[in-house]
Order: structure tokens, then sequence, then C-alpha cells
């Protein structure tokens, strides 16, 4: 099939509820905001071999290209209104990759309430390129910024860390003596982020500062502390753990590295004032997503150079040959 076929087989039927999409038949899109609300853009690319493995699923990577850009909307506190699709392929690729890919797409629209509005489809001789552009909208000037927070706010993560950089290592066949059902469940995180789309709009007014964990928790924090010109202290045996990483972490310090500095987890870091932490406590039992203070800011020892410290528990200063993931 022609590029322009694939288009109206494929992907304008995913434009439908959009009226400013024209179907996938004009040059540009056209967007607007709710009243009091304001557009927030972000953009984010996956490339095979790199951000998944050359033989995933097309629907997996479908969900996974659009997830990990809701999640940084999630962090600023917005929520999703529709996206821009960037695909880049060999031109060997069969329909069916293609039929498989927009199924994907259609699963996660309805999840998340969220539409494609256009994009671009080009070819290469190299890998499978995916890049999304995802817009949400947040009430005007209120987004939740990396810069916001203070000396002696708290540190909250959601959900459980490390799962997704075990996952990988599970898939890279790492961890031979894991249980069939901890395997899977690793697997699926790596595979399907699960983007805080419900409670990060929830978060605005009380949370200070925001990221999501994409390059790990101790490189996102360093991100995160570097913006805000602040330090940090975490306890690593406060950061929340699934059984199944906690099984493959008992014990094994490397291992614990790769669960702190991994990646690919796509929860909540942020922080808030100590006086937030019964409204958070609340909060995450009204979403069900658990939310756990992992740490505090205070001021810096140096204005120049923002530290961050990992302790054990007791409270001893860790030290990571990698603090997280980076692509030059």
């Amino acid at each position: 099939m022609s590029e322009f076929e694939l288009i109206a087989r494929y992907f304008a039927p995913l434009a439908r509820s959009a009226p400013g999409a024209y179907g996938l038949l004009d040059d540009a899109a056209v967007i607007s905001p709710s009243s009091g609300s304001e557009l927030v853009a972000k953009t984010d690319t996956i490339v095979a071999g790199i951000d998944f493995p050359p033989d995933t699923a097309p629907d997996l990577i479908a969900r996974k290209a659009l997830r990990v850009n809701l999640s940084d909307l999630a962090a600023k506190g917005a929520r999703p209104r529709a996206y821009l699709l960037d695909l880049v392929l060999p031109p060997a690729t069969d329909e069916a990759w293609f039929a498989a890919f927009a199924a994907g797409l259609a699963a996660d629209q309805n999840e998340y309430g969220v539409t494609l509005i256009g994009g671009d489809m080009s070819s290469t001789s190299g890998p499978v390129v995916v890049a999304v552009t995802a817009l949400g909208e947040a009430p005007v000037g209120r987004i939740i910024r990396r810069g916001g927070a203070r000396a002696g706010d708290l540190v909250f993560v959601t959900g459980t860390i490390g799962d997704a950089s075990l996952g990988l290592r599970a898939l890279q066949g790492k961890f031979p003596a894991l249980d069939a059902e901890s395997t899977g469940f690793l697997l699926e995180r790596y595979q399907l982020p699960r983007p805080r789309v419900s409670l990060g709009p929830q978060l605005i007014g009380i949370a200070t500062a925001s990221i999501d964990v994409s390059d790990g928790l101790i490189a996102d924090l360093r991100h995160l502390c570097s913006v805000c010109g602040l330090d940090a202290t975490i306890a690593a045996h406060s950061v929340p753990l699934s059984d199944a990483a906690r099984t493959l972490i008992d014990g094994h310090a490397e291992t614990l590295a790769a669960a702190l500095t991994g990646g690919d987890d796509y929860e909540l870091l942020f922080t808030a004032p100590q006086a937030a932490f019964d409204r958070l406590s609340e909060l995450a039992r009204a979403t069900d997503v658990p939310i756990t203070r992992i740490g505090q800011l205070a001021a810096p020892t140096d204005p120049e150079r923002p530290r961050m410290l990992v302790l054990d528990a007791q409270r001893r200063p860790l030290d990571f040959a990698s603090g997280g993931w980076a692509h030059f």
C-alpha cells in the first residue's frame, strides 16, 4: 500500500473524534484549550535497539511511544488531549505491522482519552523510529515545573522503582532462576509504562516540583535538584520496590544499583512541603496510586554544584558507577 493508503486505512480512523484533525487530509491540525487552560506540549522519540528491542511487537511499540509522552504531561499536571505521530520505518515494513501498530494506539487512545491529530511518515535504511508529540492542557500558569522546590521539601515517588530496568535484564536472560510470574510482571513494566495521568493534575497546588522517572531515579532527581539549586538526601531502603524486584535485589548491591539508575520507570518523582504529607496520603488512597516519601531537600552546601546523597539503612552513603541513562 502507498503512504496515503496506509494513513487512510490505519491512522485516519484514530483521528475521527478530533474535528481539527480534518480526517488527516490536510497539512496541519487545529486544537484549542478549554476555557481557563493553556496547552502543554511534549515530544519524545523511541528508537529500535535503544529504547526497545528490534523484535518488539508493533502494538507494544505504539503504546510505549504514546505512554512515555503522557507520563511527561502527568508530571506537569496536564491532562492529555491529543498527539501527533512521526513514523520512520524500513521500506519493507509490511501491512500487518501497520495494522498491529494502529491497534495498539487505538487501545491506548481509549484508555487515556487522547486522540491522534496528525503526523508524518518516512523511510529509512536504519532502525524503526517512532516520535510522538503529545498535547495536554492545564490551568493557566499552574503547570508543575522542575524548579519550584524549596529547602525542607520532602521527596516523593509514585508506584515502584526499578521494575522496568530489571524487566529489560530479564528479557536479556540475566535472571534465569526468576519464576515465570515475576518475570512476566517485570517484562510488562518495561514494555508498558503506566503514566500517572489521573494523579498528575491533582498534584497541582500540592507538588512544588515534578519530573517523571525516565533516565533513572538518581539521574532524574539530580536533574530536579540542578534546576532548583538544592541538595537532596534519599534513603535507599525507603524507595518502593515490587515483590519481584525485592526478590532480585535482596543482598545484591549491583541489582539495587540497576534498579535505582536503570530508568524507564515512568513514575512521578516530585517534591512537596511537609505539611502536605497527610493530603498526599489521602490522594494516594483516592487514586489507588501508591505515593512514598523517599527523602528531603536542603539548602545547597555548594550553590554551584547541588549534591545528591543516597544512604543505606545504616545511613552510609552509597556510590553508583552510573547515575542513570544518557544518550551521549
